[in-house]
């Protein structure tokens, strides 16, 4: 059985069930088409918290039973790694093994470029940079600020699926960009019945990691600027509209706007907290509604989000915002884009009049292009390497 291995931030973001998913289906749909999937992250102990937020050692904290969790549930006891402190402490797999396995793997998959420990990753074959922040990453390597971790990489993919062209306003660095849909595990996601709750949801951080970009004059802004433009949208449709969202206590204003135009807010941590309350949250909804971050609008990236995979995965109707995605994927029944808010109410009473219609198409549409045995076998074939044995589950 071939070796793959995997890098990604899962610890890192202990508290997010859908940040989960990206680096799980990536896992599983290696996992499926029959490679030995090893996964490595880093974590900077100082990052590390214990139930009540307060700083602690990687070994007491909730990172690590969350880490351990994922390990367990998902096949991975025995073939998994965290590199902690840059290596002063490897809990896992040994580093005897871990470097080992790196000389035998044909393949790293390297998520946002989040493994850079040069004991492990200059051993790597094929190393594989997966962008899933376009805009952020190649304008931060513009600027020298070293966040993006792009050097070192053999092939560069990016789910911003218009970079270098034209009309993309991303430079693409001197790279050779390739462009990769999000994929899923459709048996994860199994086709369940009508959602239990009419409401259409969504999973935010208000403002998320990453603060505005300034590029040549102009500036990109984040999740928080382009909520603000469809604020109305629960008010007008006289439809359910809820988020489970991060927000800071020190956004009251904005969190008071959003209560007086009609959403709905409950707490991500308690509804979609970690991979399973995610994966119920999404599949007990009708649809999902979400705003991308505006550097994804305004450079016409054609980013295209996981979490919205997911909702599709599921048999969930999706309105979204556009990014430019709609050169490369349908729209109008399973998965509806907007630009005002006149389209976006459109695109509601739509999903609401044909339901059913709609329910049945998002899952196709996740088959047609995100399926995960579709999407890797292809990555493979790009990059030259034989398939493993196919063995399914």
């Amino acid at each position: 059985m071939g070796i793959v291995f995997v890098a990604g931030a899962a610890a890192n973001k202990c508290h997010s069930g859908g940040e989960a998913w990206v680096r799980l289906s990536w896992i599983r749909g290696f996992q499926r088409l029959g490679w030995r999937v090893v996964f490595v992250e880093q974590i900077d102990s100082a990052t590390c918290v214990d139930d009540r937020g307060s700083p602690t050692t990687w070994q007491a904290s909730v990172n690590k039973r969350y880490f351990d969790s994922l390990v367990e549930s998902f096949g991975l006891v025995g073939a998994a790694a965290v590199v902690v402190d840059d290596g002063w402490l490897i809990d896992g797999a040994t580093l005897e093994d871990l470097l080992q396995w790196a000389d035998d793997a044909v393949l790293l998959v390297n998520i946002s470029g989040h493994l850079d420990w040069q004991p492990l990753f200059s051993r790597l074959r094929n190393r594989v940079y997966i962008d899933i922040d376009p805009g952020f990453t190649q304008f931060w390597h513009a600027q020298g600020t070293g966040g993006s971790r792009l050097e070192g990489h053999d092939v560069y993919y990016t789910i911003g699926l218009n970079i270098g062209d034209r009309d993309c306003c991303i430079p693409t660095c001197g790279i050779d960009w390739r462009t990769i849909l999000p994929p899923v595990v459709l048996d994860d996601w199994p086709l369940g019945p009508p959602a239990s709750r009419g409401c259409f949801t969504t999973v935010a951080n208000w403002r998320g990691p990453f603060g505005p970009i300034q590029h040549d004059g102009r500036t990109f802004g984040l999740k928080v600027h382009e909520f603000r433009k469809f604020l109305e949208v629960p008010a007008r449709s006289g439809l359910p509209f809820e988020i489970a969202l991060a927000i800071h206590d020190g956004d009251h204003v904005d969190r008071q706007r959003l209560g007086d135009a009609g959403w709905q807010l409950v707490d991500p941590l308690l509804v979609a907290g970690d991979p399973w309350s995610f994966r119920e949250y999404v599949r007990t909804s009708m649809a999902e509604f979400s705003v991308a971050q505006g550097i994804y609008v305004d450079t016409g990236s054609g980013w295209f989000s996981d979490r919205t995979v997911r909702y599709l995965a599921a048999g969930r109707p999706a309105l979204v915002q556009e990014t430019g995605f709609n050169r490369h994927l349908p729209v109008g029944k399973g998965l509806i884009s907007f630009r005002t808010i006149e389209e976006a109410l459109a695109g509601a009473a739509d999903i609401v009049a044909r339901y059913e219609d709609h329910r049945t198409a998002a899952r196709l549409l996740a088959a047609d292009y995100f399926d995960s045995d579709r999407g890797i076998g292809r990555l493979l074939d790009d990059l030259g390497i034989r398939r493993a044995p196919s063995r399914r589950g």
